[in-house]
């Protein structure tokens, strides 16, 4: 019986888990808004807010707490858009959550998801300022062309019925 346990086991082992937590953490600090399933977003949330915690604290101990929890995360290391996801998490995320004490994340639920009937939810952390790409951005231009192209339903190739006569005509020939 599962009474007063510490943590959902979510079927995987301690090692499977706690790479589930980090990189699920690594991925909404990169986009300040994920899709999952709704146990996974109620067992991070306090993972992430206690990174958010020791962020807004600063300091180098702090720095190297969240570093033995969350690892340092370095997305897209060689292109323009480098991130380091603890810069970001004690610099920009810090900064905008330092007036806020606690309930740096919100789960909104989605229902249920197709395939396995899974319950969904989307994860994000508050005040996120999320980037919507308009008509004028290079980026999505292409995207709408595609999904315009890829939507459009080829007519199928038509073919002339045989008749009998003709069918006939091919054997004996």
């Amino acid at each position: 019986m599962r009474h007063a346990k510490p943590y959902r086991k979510l079927s995987r082992q301690r090692s499977h888990y706690r790479a589930l937590l980090r990189n699920l953490a690594a991925a909404l600090f990169q986009h300040e808004r994920i899709e999952t399933t709704l146990i996974k977003a109620k067992e991070i949330r306090p993972f992430v807010d206690k990174i958010i915690t020791l962020g807004r604290k600063g300091g180098l101990h702090n720095r190297r707490r969240a570093f033995s929890l969350l690892g340092n995360k370095i997305i897209n290391p060689g292109g323009q858009n480098r991130l380091d996801v603890l810069d970001k998490v004690f610099g920009e995320l810090a900064t905008r959550l330092k007036d806020r004490n606690g309930g740096y994340t919100r789960i909104i639920k989605l229902g249920t998801r197709p395939g396995d009937a899974a319950p969904m939810a989307i994860m994000e952390i508050i005040g996120a300022q999320l980037k919507v790409k308009t008509e004028g951005d290079s980026d999505s231009a292409g995207v709408e062309k595609k999904a315009s192209s890829s939507t459009k339903k080829k007519a199928a190739p038509t073919r002339a019925k045989k008749t009998k006569k003709s069918d006939a005509e091919e054997k004996a020939a």
